[in-house]
């Protein structure tokens, strides 16, 4: 227990280091394209990790930057991984991406993951995406 306190004090340090030189950049643009590039990189190395509570949030946290570059990454989550909340962070970051593949990705684990629960959210994840973007 000591250690996973210690891994997500450490990730928090990590982000917050990061996100407090972006806003302290003299030159914005290209400094915050460098440190988001840098927190996605980070945090993509954080879904590969066998820490429980790591691999989850950071597959829930490449939800907000909405980069194309993670697709990949969450879709191998979703496809691969053995914990099913992993499974379902990485569902709803793809959702919230709205990458076609990682939607279509989406939708065949609604279908068939072998979790019930994640077959489940991952098709409520799904009919609201597809009802969100029907204009």
């Amino acid at each position: 227990m000591k250690k996973l306190n210690m891994v997500f004090a450490a990730l928090f340090v990590v982000l917050l280091t990061t996100i407090s030189f972006a806003k302290n950049s003299s030159n914005e643009n290209s400094k915050k394209d460098l440190d988001v590039t840098n927190i996605v990189k980070n945090l993509e190395l954080g879904t590969k990790s066998e820490n429980f509570g790591l691999k989850v949030s950071s597959a829930y946290e490449l939800g907000k930057y909405n980069t194309s570059r993670s697709v990949i990454n969450l879709m191998r989550v979703l496809h691969d991984d053995k914990d099913v909340e992993a499974r379902i962070a990485a569902a709803l970051s793809l959702i919230k991406i709205g990458n076609a593949r990682g939607v279509y990705a989406v939708k065949r684990a609604a279908e068939y993951d072998d979790s019930e629960r994640v077959r489940n959210l991952c098709s409520k994840f799904y009919v609201d995406f597809v009802l969100a973007n029907k204009n």
